[in-house]
């Protein structure tokens, strides 16, 4: 259950992020807005990691497959993108477009079981799930 309302806290916080940060961008600049943005989460994460960290960065040289620290590229790309695609279509049909990339890609990963993840195959249930959703954008997105 926990996982569950962490899932709906996530999308919820995506959600308002990739307003906040459009709406910031159209003022103050794109990559200014990203500036800010990775800024202020470096800054939390910090304080995050002080009262509440339980791990250890000093075994970070320890990750056997290095592949995994290039995770906080992807920051970047995710809010840089997430900020065009709402700018460009709305926050509405970016959002749906992006659940369907994040759904595809992480079917993906778990039908091949790449980055040590478990191998789930994804069924006929699964494509019909995913084709609904792709059904549900375009039901967005028509026009009278």
């Amino acid at each position: 259950m926990s996982g569950i309302l962490f899932a709906i806290l996530a999308g919820s916080a995506m959600s308002l992020q990739g307003v906040m940060n459009t709406r910031l961008s159209e003022k103050i600049g794109l990559y200014e807005s990203n500036a800010w943005v990775q800024g202020t989460a470096f800054l939390f994460a910090i304080i995050a990691l002080v009262f509440a960290g339980k791990g250890s960065l000093r075994t970070i040289t320890e990750v056997e497959n290095k592949l995994y620290l290039s995770g906080g590229l992807f920051g970047i790309i995710i809010t840089v993108t997430v900020m065009l695609s709402i700018g460009k279509l709305s926050p509405t049909v970016a959002t749906g477009i992006i659940l369907i990339a994040q759904l595809t890609v992480s079917a993906l990963i778990n039908a091949f079981g790449w980055f040590d993840s478990e191998k789930i195959a994804f069924g006929w249930r699964q494509y019909v799930g995913l084709f609904v959703m792709i059904g549900g954008i375009f039901l967005f997105r028509w026009q009278k």
